[in-house]
């Protein structure tokens, strides 16, 4: 299959959280998975789900004309469990990341390593598609952020530094999720919605960024920062 002309960012399955129905206690999550087939020829998967998600990534991605051969690199965008599951089923990938930890079997790469919080790592060839600390939900947590793209614009998928669209508006629904930096997480998520067009993100759909988005998410991070003083 040739490559594309434009950076294809394919959501293969949108994830979900939520509250379990029978034990109030329990929640039930699963990732937003997400497919990026560069236009020089590289696939890209970002995070892969839970381990017993193996049969349903195979068909997902044979579904796009793929194998688990095919795909180059994996990057999850933190370490929970239900973000790295089926990692073991891409050994052929060239490189893992696993929030800022990259590794290829036991050679661990240094990347993202310095103390330049605006350090990105680039992962295709043409420079389109790079990979950014965006700390909050983890203090290692990552982003991938998608140049020239099908929709004409930036898109970041974001993992777990937005729980889904609705959070924009709800803070509590990311922060019930779990922070272990929210001043961080809050400058982050402005920083990333002034920066894309469009997010995946960790538990949800992807949705356009508007500038009513931008301006509600600069006032949070702005207070925060007031907070902070």
């Amino acid at each position: 299959m040739s490559a594309p002309t434009k950076n294809q960012v394919i959501v293969l399955q949108p994830g979900y959280s939520r509250e379990d129905e029978h034990d109030s206690t329990a929640l039930r999550a699963n990732c937003t998975c997400t497919l990026v087939r560069c236009r020089d020829g590289l696939n890209i998967i970002v995070d892969t789900m839970t381990a017993w998600d193996g049969d349903l990534l195979r068909s997902l991605l044979r579904h796009q004309g793929l194998e688990v051969e095919d795909i180059h690199v994996v990057v999850c965008t933190h370490g929970h469990s239900d973000h790295i599951g089926c990692n073991y089923l891409f050994q052929s990938a060239r490189m893992h990341m696993v929030g800022a930890c990259a590794s290829n079997r036991d050679l661990y790469l240094d990347h993202l390593s310095s103390d330049d919080e605006n350090e990105e790592l680039a992962l295709d060839t043409n420079g389109e598609v790079v990979v950014k600390r965006t700390p909050g939900h983890t203090l290692s947590c990552v982003s991938v952020i998608v140049q020239n793209t099908q929709f004409g614009g930036q898109v970041g998928i974001a993992g777990d530094l937005f729980e889904r669209r609705e959070d924009v508006e709800d803070e509590s629904i990311w922060r019930n999720a779990g922070s272990e930096d929210e001043s961080s997480q809050r400058v982050e998520r402005s920083k990333m919605a002034v920066l894309c067009d469009h997010i995946v993100p960790g538990h949800g759909s992807m949705f356009s960024v508007n500038t009513e988005m931008r301006l509600k998410l600069k006032q949070f991070a702005e207070l925060q920062q007031v907070n902070n003083k």
